[in-house]
């Protein structure tokens, strides 16, 4: 259990926290929310003692270790990635590193003997001894090859480091995991595996993400940053923001009977609890939300802005036609061989595989960035279409003094845009 006593934090006169108390307990999930710039990383470092609050304080019951995704993809670019990992673990590494050092004295006393004896004591209590294979373990399942485990951390990439911080964080069954942005740089087999091992994991989880899925897959509470409070409420994100939103539109309707509202609340609340029977947390889930009482839904005042695509005109029924699509590397390796599908009006695609080269060699092909081995694409003659690459650092070079004149480039109006500043 971790528990929040009448925490405040100010940067001058913005408020970022008043008086917060809430806590943290059993086998739940929380997801923080809140608009950018609310604080959400920020209450996360008040949480680990990264950050010092203005007034209040944390607690965490005695007996329990935090553990932390830690931020500093630098810290250790001279330690062995294995080793990285098992050092999420304080205690555990610094009895390991207490042993070996014993065990290297040239002139081992007998006082050395007893001491080394009680450190395997509380080494082995510790299940010290599969700390390494846990740790393979994870490195593996979060996409680190075997032959990098003994490598330094400088030897790897970014999303390689991010991957290993991860792995510390998880390892040795901390009975609190706090988590900001853990999907960041992972595909979408490593969130499937991260989202598996939260669903089975048995002590508290906080996190942030702005994945939605993610929240709406791992979370049994949400904790929502806003007018400098935190309140926590039960279920996953999609079910608080649409119960926030139905608050919010009933607030609004002045007439409606206030019998009416509540009917109409407890009818969504019985409506979601019968979906989350459907969910890997079905049977905890669904009794939480049983529990909810109409008054515990609170509209958010937060606006949620879009970005609406309008076409030029209305597209035809045919968008895109591929026909036994190949190609391969540059260095000789087969990214995909006779590639075929049709892309009808209003359909969403995602293209995922387990190797990146192979997706973006198929984006490249169908935005004319590249061509193809073999096979054909045809868009439909009404169809307009455009791409947004990645790494998309060409798009920056030789650019102008400012954002308008930028975007200029890629407008047929060259006008200044009203929907810009609107």
């Amino acid at each position: 259990m971790i528990t929040v006593d009448n925490v405040s934090l100010q940067f001058g006169k913005r408020v970022l926290f008043d008086d917060v108390n809430i806590t943290f307990s059993g086998n739940n999930c929380y997801g923080i929310i809140g608009a950018n710039g609310a604080g959400k990383s920020t209450f996360l470092r008040i949480l680990s003692g990264e950050k010092e609050p203005n007034t209040g304080h944390v607690s965490i019951e005695p007996g329990k270790r935090m553990a932390v995704l830690k931020q500093d993809h630098f810290k250790h670019d001279n330690d062995q990635v294995l080793h990285t990992v098992m050092m999420g673990h304080d205690k555990l590494w610094t009895i390991m590193q207490e042993k070996d050092a014993i065990y290297a004295k040239e002139d081992f006393s007998d006082e050395d003997g007893i001491k080394a004896s009680q450190l395997e004591e509380e080494f082995a209590e510790m299940d010290g001894w599969n700390a390494e294979p846990e740790a393979a373990t994870l490195l593996s399942e979060l996409g680190i090859p075997a032959d990098l485990h003994y490598a330094t951390m400088s030897e790897l990439d970014g999303p390689q480091k991010i991957r290993v911080l991860l792995a510390q964080a998880l390892f040795g069954d901390p009975d609190i995991l706090v988590l900001d942005e853990p999907t960041n740089d992972l595909d979408l087999k490593s969130i499937t595996w991260l989202e598996d091992f939260l669903l089975d994991f048995k002590n508290t989880v906080i996190v942030v993400s702005h994945d939605r899925h993610f929240l709406d897959t791992v979370c049994t509470h949400i904790a929502d940053i806003d007018f400098s409070k935190i309140n926590i409420y039960t279920g996953n994100y999609t079910f608080w923001y649409e119960s926030s939103q139905l608050a919010l539109k009933q607030r609004s309707s002045a007439n409606k009977k206030a019998e009416d509202k509540r009917k109409e609340l407890q009818a969504f609340i019985d409506r979601f609890s019968a979906n989350a029977s459907k969910s890997r947390q079905a049977t905890a889930r669904k009794k939480m939300l049983e529990k909810i009482k109409v008054d515990e839904i609170k509209p958010s005042s937060r606006k949620y802005p879009a970005i609406i695509f309008t076409p030029e005109r209305e597209a035809g029924k045919q968008i895109l036609s591929v026909s036994k699509l190949s190609k391969t590397s540059s260095e000789g390796e087969l990214l995909f061989k006779d590639v075929s599908f049709e892309v009808n009006k209003d359909d969403k695609i995602a293209i995922i595989s387990n190797n990146s080269l192979a997706t973006k060699a198929l984006m490249d092909i169908l935005s004319d960035e590249a061509s193809a081995d073999s096979g054909t694409v045809d868009f439909g003659q009404t169809i307009t279409h455009t791409y947004l690459p990645n790494p998309n650092d060409h798009y920056f070079h030789d650019q102008p003094e400012n954002l308008i004149d930028w975007l200029r480039n890629f407008s047929e109006e060259k006008d200044e845009f009203p929907w810009f500043f609107g």
